[in-house]
């Protein structure tokens, strides 16, 4: 039974659901269009199980006044079909109505509804750009698909079950009482004003507190963990003191939100004590005065106090739910601003996968900056009317000082950005009309700054072949020299070799055993074209001498990019292009690049350990070539 419900609602919806709305009743539907039919069921059965409970009351007025007025005797034979009937809704009927609900909410909802706007945000995150995850925290932006999908939760379950609740219960209520007499039920009506004034005055209030509580518990985490963080930089120039005061300003801020919240509770108990205390008081007066004058029975006055009572013990509760109502909403709200972003790189309607049987790469007349004007001349060039064809299996090297726009070239050709102007081709396909991931599939890139994913070892290298056997996986890893370090690898689990995991962005591996891990993620993804981004600079020079033989291995066949600092390692490619402020400056072989004399030659004689040096003046108004 409980696998039934459980299944009614599939947690990871399939189908393509597209940029968020950013209204907030749309943004809600929009999370929301899966459970609609189950949340419009449990609140008829919500509504049901509160009109039960006012009959329940209903019958205990009854039974008082029959109680009072019956004869011993003939009590049973009078009434014994009414107790019966009593007592199956008490027994069968309230339970059967209440497990269905709760079947609904618990095992259909409470759990599906949430994943389902994880799962959905989280897909639309992944499509987001580059410059997305440049401009935001990934702590943050998981945070906010984490807190949204449970607010969006919260706010409609609020209103679909708490309020339907409530408003048939009061409603119902207000019939029962105003049934026996109308005069009792002028202290509900007095008494719902009030309420509805308190929630006025003080819901508000409150949800601004909370807010600023928030942003204060976020700046108190944030200089904790930042000390955390920095703890060698602490402890090298002794000063735990001033850390201790920097972490205490943060906490006193806190501390005066806390305070300002505590005395708005205090004063808000305080009103609705004493408003429940009128409406009991006003009732139990009405009724006795009522009852003296026998204008009621004794069973309408047990009724009457009983759902007072009840209001009485609901009140709170539907106050602190409203204000958690609000404080929901504020997080929706929030989220929205995140999650509801349109991405800025998408693949074009009718996008075709990309087929790569040569490998020829053109740039054609390429202008980027990064949304910044190009004619701002205080803003850096970053490509600036850029040409360059390679040829099928062609071998070359990018050079440049940093700024000069060797990665951003790179990006431009995986289409981690959209150009401004012109276009790159690969054999003769715009890489802006074929699909992302094909594209993506069809290059296999080394970065300088190797991150990995916090899983196993052969997680790592299997991400560039998803398919592939662990004798494929460990032979990525011979030729990447990485398997004499696998062997030794451990985890606090227990795993080892090829099962052990590397820590989040791989921190439990050195820069070196990282770019390892990376080279052979690539040499096992096997795409006809190889972007190398400094793929060799956390190397040691000896394991380097040894990876280089493999990344030639590697090279024979495809088209390659190979953007390096240390010119040795790409000294021997097939043709050099040296860039300069987004533009190409000179291109050719090693030996013909020195034969010119130029920037090339002058950075060859003065690289210092094999690098490049940043201390090179040159001549940034030399005749850029149209196409290299």
């Amino acid at each position: 039974m409980f696998h039934f419900f459980e299944t009614l609602v599939h947690p990871y919806p399939q189908e393509a659901s597209g940029t968020p709305p950013r209204g907030l009743l749309a943004f809600l539907y929009h999370y929301s269009k899966a459970v609609l039919p189950l949340l419009a069921m449990m609140s008829l059965l919500t509504g049901l199980v509160s009109a039960a409970e006012l009959v329940f009351f209903s019958y205990m007025g009854d039974l008082v006044d029959w109680l009072a007025d019956a004869e011993r005797d003939g009590f049973f034979a009078e009434h014994g079909w009414s107790l019966a009937g009593m007592a199956l809704l008490v027994i069968f009927g309230l339970p059967l109505l209440v497990l269905g609900q709760s079947l609904l909410k618990h095992q259909s909802i409470f759990g599906n509804y949430p994943m389902i706007g994880r799962w959905l945000a989280h897909r639309h995150i992944l499509g987001q750009s580059m410059l997305f995850f440049q401009d935001e925290f990934a702590g943050r932006v998981s945070q906010k698909v984490m807190q949204t999908a449970l607010a969006v939760r919260e706010t409609v379950m609020k209103l679909t079950d708490l309020f339907v609740y409530v408003l048939v219960y009061f409603t119902g209520a207000m019939f029962l009482v105003g049934r026996a007499d109308p005069w009792l039920m002028l202290p509900l009506v007095v008494w719902l004003a009030g309420y509805v004034g308190i929630m006025i005055v003080f819901v508000p209030r409150l949800r601004r507190v909370s807010m600023a509580q928030a942003n204060a518990r976020a700046q108190m985490t944030g200089r904790i963990v930042d000390s955390y963080t920095n703890i060698q930089t602490i402890k090298l120039f002794a000063d735990t003191l001033r850390e201790q005061e920097y972490a205490r300003d943060a906490m006193d801020m806190f501390m005066q939100t806390v305070h300002r919240q505590m005395r708005l509770v205090t004063v808000m108990t305080v009103c609705l004590t004493v408003l429940n205390s009128l409406l009991l008081a006003s009732v139990a007066a009405i009724a006795v005065i009522t009852w003296y004058f026998a204008a009621i029975s004794l069973g309408v006055i047990a009724v009457a106090i009983a759902l007072v009572m009840r209001i009485r013990f609901m009140s709170d509760w539907i106050l602190w739910e409203v204000a958690g109502l609000f404080e929901n909403i504020g997080t929706v709200q929030d989220g929205i601003n995140t999650i509801a972003r349109t991405p800025t790189v998408t693949d074009r309607p009718g996008a075709k996968e990309l087929v790569v049987p040569r490998g020829e790469i053109r740039f054609e007349h390429l202008h980027f900056h990064y949304g910044k004007s190009r004619d701002d001349e205080r803003q850096p060039r970053v490509i600036e009317d850029l040409s360059l064809a390679i040829q099928p299996g062609e071998k070359v090297g990018i050079i440049g000082r940093s700024g000069a726009g060797k990665s951003t070239l790179a990006n431009l050709l995986l289409r981690f950005y959209d150009l401004e102007e012109g276009r790159i081709l690969i054999d003769g396909q715009d890489v802006a009309g074929v699909t992302q991931e094909s594209l993506r599939r069809q290059i296999g890139m080394v970065t300088q700054d190797t991150s990995l994913l916090h899983r196993s070892i052969r997680d790592n290298i299997r991400y560039g072949s998803p398919h592939a056997s662990d004798g494929q996986v460990m032979d990525a890893a011979r030729r990447a020299h990485a398997d004499t370090f696998i062997e030794t690898l451990s985890d606090p689990q227990g795993r080892r070799g090829l099962d052990a995991h590397v820590g989040e962005r791989g921190v439990k591996l050195s820069g070196g055993q990282r770019q390892r891990i990376a080279i052979a993620r690539v040499l096992l993804k096997n795409a006809p074209i190889l972007v190398l981004d400094e793929a060799t600079s956390a190397l040691d020079s000896e394991v380097e001498a040894a990876i280089q033989e493999q990344l030639y291995a590697l090279m024979e066949g495809k088209t390659v990019i190979a953007i390096a600092h240390r010119l040795s390692t790409i000294a021997m490619l097939d043709r050099l292009v040296v860039m300069d402020k987004g533009r190409i400056i000179e291109a050719g072989t090693h030996e013909e690049l020195l034969r010119h004399d130029g920037l090339y030659a002058a950075l060859w004689r003065r690289q210092s350990g094999g690098f490049l040096g940043e201390d090179i003046e040159t001549d940034t108004q030399q005749k850029v070539p149209d196409e290299a």
